[in-house]
């Protein structure tokens, strides 16, 4: 069992503090401060572990901001593609598998490429895509609704699949953006390890500072596979979350935004 006030709180001492690249050095760490604060307590890695699957299960989340350590992009992306490929390897050694039969080979690598470059691209700030704007001079003043943009991401608590749509909204307040950004930024943020309440509200920070606005919204609906292929098996059920800045907040602009992203669009050739 964990005290000192909750494993919560437990948590963010961990997090906030500088504690070196481990889970146990942090777990002996905010041991030396419980016992400074005179609790009894006394944390080791498995307490840590097994609370975070739990709320791996619950699927809550601590920040807007991607979790991430402070020497996360000192390795080159080549640097991290062959560690990933010798762990990789050690995986799928340890489940038995014949890595010198002709369709496994190279697999290793191919994973190790694909989370580096693509499945987790968006962990390096590097791709962030350019949000440029425009003044509006036109003066459209009503919201703008970008819907149905596809979401490819990874569950951060199985790493698996999370596939769905995002759609978001703004209402200019001078500036505007193209249209295509709208869609780069969401897969910019689904390009990593995410929970889906985390990347609807990165989505809409991050159109909030392109625009100078607060008048940003966003809904996302996913399927997550770690609901849909172990667990529960439910293959049916989605998930669906929003945020709303601004304007936004107000009932008659979210149901007009509602309206807009539940209209049925469909273009024949």
């Amino acid at each position: 069992m964990l005290y000192f006030n909750g494993f919560l709180e437990q948590i963010q001492i961990i997090k906030k503090g500088n504690f070196g690249t481990s889970l146990n050095d942090a777990c002996l760490e905010a041991n030396k401060i419980a016992n400074m604060a005179d609790e009894n307590v006394n944390i080791d890695l498995s307490d840590l572990e097994n609370n975070h699957q739990e709320i791996g299960d619950a699927h809550e989340g601590f920040s807007i901001d991607t979790p991430l350590r402070d020497d996360a992009f000192e390795k080159s992306d080549d640097e991290k593609i062959a560690v990933i490929q010798e762990h990789m390897r050690g995986i799928m050694e340890t489940l038995g598998l014949d890595l010198t039969d002709d369709s496994l080979i190279g697999t290793p690598k191919r994973v190790a490429k694909m989370y580096v470059k693509e499945a987790f691209g968006g962990l390096n700030p590097e791709r962030k895509p350019g949000m440029s704007t425009f003044n509006n001079l036109y003066r459209y003043n009503e919201m703008l609704v970008e819907k149905n943009i596809v979401v490819y991401s990874t569950c951060e608590h199985h790493f698996l699949p999370i596939v769905g749509r995002a759609h978001v909204a703004y209402i200019s307040k001078g500036k505007v953006i193209g249209l295509s950004k709208m869609n780069r930024i969401v897969d910019f943020y689904a390009k990593r390890p995410q929970v889906q309440e985390r990347l609807t509200k990165q989505v809409v920070k991050a159109m909030q500072e392109a625009l100078g606005t607060d008048d940003v919204a966003s809904v996302i609906d996913a399927k997550h596979l770690c609901v849909n292929s172990r667990g529960i098996r439910d293959i049916d059920s989605s998930t669906v979350t929003a945020d709303f800045g601004g304007a936004f907040l107000d009932p008659e602009k979210k149901s007009e935004f509602l309206y807009y992203i539940n209209m049925k669009t469909q273009f024949d050739a």
